[in-house]
């Protein structure tokens, strides 16, 4: 029953697979005593999984386990003013930047021409799952072990630059957000199942993004202008953002 360190909180994982094992090892804490208390703890049983399994058989166990321990990490992070973006999360120079869309899209595709125009400057914090926390009064991009296919993620919590919702276009743009729009965006890739009390808990931080973080969208295609276009609008200095 390993301890982890998750963006700035103690999780302990009493049911592990293969899978989260070996992308969780990065953030293992390197105290596991069990004198310090654990802030979420993570218990998926067999049985929990199995029943998962028997509706969805084209998902293996360790899949299951996979997701059903992410899922819920990201419904016990709510309760520490965090939530999930499934978006592709990009640091440069030290300030990270969250492209989010429906899967195919191309918010990898995107982050990844980042890396390429920017290179030893920038690297991906989380390709799938970043958590977004308030911190002390700022908001933080963190890395998590859930963090797709590809495992691209590290064990960081950076200052969050900002949020760009992206769509497929021809040509390239990018423009401030819509208030409505970006309300509806950040629900689609977000957690939505949830009770009365945590449904509250997910208002109240995303309040606190809005109110925190500039939110764009962006048409593009594959292209170094496409960097250009948007970095050009986004990027900002950690002095910037106050930290």
């Amino acid at each position: 029953m390993p301890y982890y360190d998750i963006a700035g909180l103690r999780v302990k994982i009493e049911h592990i697979g293969k899978r989260t094992k070996k992308q969780a090892h990065a953030y293992l804490s390197e105290n596991q005593s069990d004198e310090l208390k654990a802030d979420i703890t993570i218990n998926v049983s067999d049985e929990k999984i199995d029943s998962h399994m028997k509706e969805h058989p084209e998902l293996g166990y360790e899949d299951w386990e996979y997701m059903l321990t992410g899922s819920a990490f990201y419904a016990a992070l709510l309760k520490f003013n965090g939530m999930l973006l499934h978006s592709s999360c990009v640091v440069v120079d030290g300030v990270a930047y969250a492209f989010s869309a429906d899967s195919g899209t191309g918010k990898s595709t995107h982050t990844n021409l980042w890396l390429k125009y920017f290179g030893d400057r920038a690297y991906i914090l989380n390709d799938d799952k970043p958590a977004i926390r308030k911190i002390d009064g700022k908001i933080y991009a963190c890395g998590t072990p859930w963090s797709g296919k590809y495992d691209y993620s590290k064990p960081e919590i950076v200052p969050l630059g900002g949020i760009c919702f992206i769509e497929r276009s021809k040509t390239n743009w990018i423009k401030k957000a819509d208030t409505n729009k970006a309300v509806f965006n950040i629900f689609s890739q977000t957690v939505r199942k949830l009770p009365l009390k945590g449904m509250n808990l997910l208002l109240d931080v995303i309040e606190d993004i809005f109110n925190s973080v500039p939110l764009y969208e962006l048409g593009c295609d594959i292209s170094k202008e496409a960097v250009e276009v948007s970095s050009s609008a986004m990027l900002k200095t950690p002095e910037e953002l106050g930290i």
